[in-house]
């Protein structure tokens, strides 16, 4: 059985969804497109349990809100 995720990483990470979801609103392609990416993207990570590659999830999804707010 894997270990509980870190409650501080897991807050990092629904904050940075919803910021992200948020931001997809003025997505080129449409939102319900962006918002399907964003799900699949997040749930391709969900199996992670190491905090090392969870913490850089979260750097890549911190970039991927930079590309965003640049479009």
């Amino acid at each position: 059985m894997p270990p509980p995720p870190n409650l501080q990483l897991r807050h990092q990470v629904i904050s940075i969804y919803k910021e992200l979801l948020n931001r997809g609103r003025d997505y080129p392609k449409g939102y319900e497109y962006f918002r399907e990416q964003l799900r699949r993207a997040f749930k391709a990570k969900a199996d992670l349990r190491d905090d090392e590659e969870i913490r850089k999830a979260i750097k890549h999804a911190e970039y991927v809100k930079k590309e965003l707010e640049a479009l």
